[in-house]
């Protein structure tokens, strides 16, 4: 079992920064592909960007590329989201998601994911 708590979200101005936290428990995090959701009232849970066991591959949804950065830290059982330049519309609810398929996290797709987190709010004020 893996629980997942995310950390970091709040109130920026746009152009601001902020980096996201996904701590996991358990001895088995490096097993786990993550990925960064993002969703908004009344709309589909949307998919951020997704990293591999290793950190090695990468992979961005369209609105963030340039923006935002996905990292983990095995040793410290942790993703991170680094969101640089934020607008209005990236605030959301932030969620972290661990799978063992990497085909889940290329699906870009919310499905497949074996464990959730409870989600962190970003608000961007303009």
């Amino acid at each position: 079992q893996v629980q997942l708590v995310e950390s970091g979200g709040g109130l920026v101005q746009t152009g601001g920064s902020l980096r996201l936290s996904c701590a996991a428990s358990g001895r088995t995090f490096s097993s786990y592909h993550m990925a960064w959701f993002r969703q908004t009232p009344g709309r589909e849970r949307e998919f951020v960007a997704g990293i591999s066991l290793s950190g090695t591959t990468r992979y961005s949804g369209d609105s963030v590329k340039g923006r935002y950065t996905i990292s983990r830290d095995n040793a410290k059982n942790t993703v991170y989201l680094q969101m640089n330049s934020l607008k209005p519309e990236d605030t959301a609810v932030y969620y972290c998601a661990g799978t063992k398929f990497w085909g889940t996290v290329q699906s870009m797709g919310v499905r497949g994911y074996d464990y959730w987190g409870q989600g962190t709010q970003v608000t961007v004020s303009s």
